[in-house]
């Protein structure tokens, strides 16, 4: 698979995580890599190519460094659901291993308020506190 030339902000970017996609999940990393980084140089302010290079991270077993990248991205834009998402999905010790490439892979999230969010459980000596409601 050629590595084509990322064009354009919004477009180059889409193209970007599609063919990440694609090449880790043949398991090209040398090629994905190469392409991450060119998009990293071109984009240093995107927070997509450190979510991807997480992933990549991630799928190679070197955790530490996914996790590193993954905040650069939610740093970079902490709107960047994807990154929030991975760091969530990869942050705890159950993973359920399925990552966030761009935003399609995001699932949806229900837009309600805190007070809906939670709720009030108390213990048996009558202590109380604030459960997230699943």
């Amino acid at each position: 698979m050629k590595s084509k030339e990322i064009c354009g902000n919004k477009e180059g970017l889409n193209e970007l995580c599609n063919s990440v996609r694609e090449l880790i999940r043949i398991q090209d990393y040398e090629t994905c890599e190469n392409i991450i980084y060119s998009a990293m140089s071109k984009y240093p302010h995107a927070p997509e190519p450190h979510n991807l290079v997480g992933i990549l991270f991630e799928k190679k077993g070197d955790h530490p460094a996914a996790m590193k990248h993954f905040r650069a991205a939610w740093s970079l834009d902490p709107t960047y659901i994807p990154a929030r998402q991975n760091l969530e999905c990869y942050g705890t010790f159950f993973s359920n291993g399925k990552c966030a490439y761009d935003e399609s892979d995001c699932q949806a999230e229900e837009k309600t308020d805190n007070y809906t969010k939670y709720k009030d459980e108390y213990g048996s000596q009558g202590i109380g506190r604030a459960v997230r409601r699943d």
